[in-house]
């Protein structure tokens, strides 16, 4: 289902919301925390009762918050990415090398549940011409890129790698597999992007077949 022309154009015009009281934008914030949850376990197609339930807010809360589910969504995406970019340049900034900086970056974006927006983005729910939604994403990328830089000057990080490659990875080993057969999944997900982040460490220990994947490769289409 994609967003037509009139649609963004009328999303890029809303005017911007008034400044929230304290105990709205904590239930903004519990409503937006809750749908990336559920919207990782079950799609975008969950019911927004379920999100209510799970922020423990009542159904009118919620619509006061988001007119509809494509604005929740919006707002969903744009969050994970925002949160995503502070992790990257806190690590950044604080971590004693680079290597250790990717490390913690890479197990709090799992945390952040960066699974949930690959089927977000690629199922026509996004307005990836909104300028919150362009914003955080060149936000998010400089950061990343940034990190990787680090590593691959201070010799700690394979240069056969970029972006893309990381984004890949982590977003397919933070989404929980289809079907209720593997109900611990998330109990796993630290161990696999250890050995993962293990993999990426110089000297490299093999030649990867391809070439580096940027985020520009991700955004091609076949």
């Amino acid at each position: 289902m994609g967003t037509t022309t009139a649609q963004q154009q009328s999303a890029a015009q809303q005017p911007a919301r008034p400044r929230l009281r304290a105990d709205a934008l904590r239930n903004r914030e519990r409503i937006v925390a809750a749908a990336r949850e559920v919207l990782v376990e079950h799609g975008a197609e969950v019911s927004l009762d379920e999100i209510a339930r799970r922020a423990g807010v009542g159904n009118a809360t919620l619509y006061r918050h988001f007119a509809d589910r494509r604005e929740l969504v919006h707002h969903v995406t744009v969050s994970v990415m925002e949160r995503i970019a502070d992790q990257a340049e806190a690590a950044l900034a604080e971590e004693p090398d680079a290597f250790s900086a990717l490390r913690r970056f890479v197990h709090a974006a799992a945390d952040e549940r960066v699974g949930a927006l690959c089927p977000l983005l690629s199922d026509g729910w996004i307005d990836k011409e909104h300028s919150d939604h362009i914003a955080a994403r060149t936000r998010l990328e400089d950061a990343i890129g940034a990190l990787m830089a680090a590593g691959r000057d201070s010799g700690q990080l394979r240069a056969d790698i970029d972006v893309g490659d990381l984004m890949v990875a982590l977003t397919q080993l933070t989404r929980p597999l289809p079907g209720g057969a593997c109900v611990n999944f998330h109990l796993f997900v630290h161990r696999h992007l250890q050995l993962f982040l293990d993999g990426l460490a110089a000297p490299a220990r093999s030649a990867l077949p391809g070439s580096a994947a940027t985020l520009e490769d991700l955004k091609r289409r076949p």
